[in-house]
């Protein structure tokens, strides 16, 4: 059983070989000018720059290639690049993929999975909802499920971005992470502090739906409201009956934050225009955090993980461009790019 899996450095040296030569060795690159921000080196793990455009596809292969030999078809819920992740994967291996989104995810997410070859069934206001109509294809058709988050074998295959970066730079001092359901955050987390405990690693996410922060603030699961943000794929709860990545970020995060939708606009118009590059809202949580101060002293070499570039390019112009940009009924005041615009 799954379940009943041993999560250990172990298991994460196991998903390396089952993703190399396909989702392995990102580049590790220096942010000159968020360097100058905090007084030391500060890098950026380009996972946008992955075949399907995010970290996902590495626990979504290693999860994929972990099911019996008999799975005929894979099935999970996702606010996105999860949903890619295993969409590709299933490709790789020649079975069918169906994936359940709610009404909130963005047209080219869905457009994107579906161009993989995969089934989507969208249903739902929110994450909760298609999570419960996705475990209930478990039980009437017999689909397999693998968990966005909540995964064993997500978890070691996210956990590879850890031993990435200790390799890449085993003299880091702080890692922050973007923090969703916790799968990139206790994978990573449980590979980097098996190794060097004393690297400390920060969860950051957006302020509305902030399911993983305030489940550790209250020290069990609890459920959150998701509303519309420009860090969408970060929405959606953890689970009341979490087993793997609630006690494993409860446990190794040194601290976990909150960023403002506002924070998020400025951190991706500050990736775009100092180092040229085009990210989801998600990636950019601990750049946000950065820039508006909330983090404790960095000391050392900092690294961020950007996690995927699957964005709506319409809406990303706006941001960029500094227009105001509609969240459900809300509308986000937009402002020209300045360095010091927050």
């Amino acid at each position: 059983m799954r379940s009943e899996l041993k999560l250990d450095i172990k298991k994460v040296k196991e998903a390396q070989t089952v993703i190399r030569g396909i989702a392995d060795n990102t580049p590790l690159i220096p942010s000159f000018f968020l360097s100058s921000i905090i007084g030391n080196e500060f890098l950026l793990k380009l996972e946008n720059v992955q075949p399907i455009g995010a970290f996902k596809i590495r626990g979504a292969l290693n999860a994929v290639f972990n099911l019996p030999v008999s799975t005929k078809v894979v099935t999970c819920c996702s606010t996105g690049n999860h949903g890619r992740g295993i969409a590709y994967a299933a490709a790789q291996r020649g079975i069918k993929a169906v994936i359940f989104m709610s009404n909130l995810v963005p047209k080219v997410k869905i457009e994107a999975i579906k161009s993989l070859g995969a089934e989507v069934i969208l249903c739902g206001q929110d994450q909760a909802e298609a999570e419960l109509a996705c475990k209930q294809s478990v039980i009437d058709k017999g689909y397999v499920e693998v968990s966005p988050f909540d995964d064993p074998y997500v978890i070691a295959g996210q956990g590879t971005i850890g031993l990435e970066l200790l390799s890449q730079r085993p003299d880091l001092h702080s890692i922050i992470l973007p923090l969703s359901g916790g799968g990139l955050a206790a994978g990573v987390a449980l590979a980097v502090k098996s190794k060097n405990p004393n690297i400390r690693i920060f969860g950051v996410t957006m302020e509305n739906g902030a399911a993983m922060h305030m489940s550790i603030q209250a020290g069990k699961p609890v459920n959150v409201k998701e509303d519309p943000s420009l860090a969408d794929a970060l929405g959606g709860g953890i689970g009341l009956e979490n087993k793997f990545t609630f006690p494993i970020c409860k446990s190794l995060l040194d601290g976990t934050f909150t960023v403002s939708e506002k924070e998020i606009y400025h951190a991706m118009q500050t990736l775009y225009y100092e180092d040229r590059l085009i990210a989801e809202g998600s990636c950019v949580v601990g750049i946000a955090a950065v820039l508006a101060r909330k983090l404790p002293s960095l000391k050392g070499p900092v690294a961020t993980i950007i996690t995927g570039r699957n964005i709506n390019m319409s809406m990303f112009t706006k941001v960029i461009n500094g227009d105001n940009v509609s969240l459900g009924n809300q509308i986000l005041q937009g402002n020209q790019y300045q360095r010091n615009n927050l």
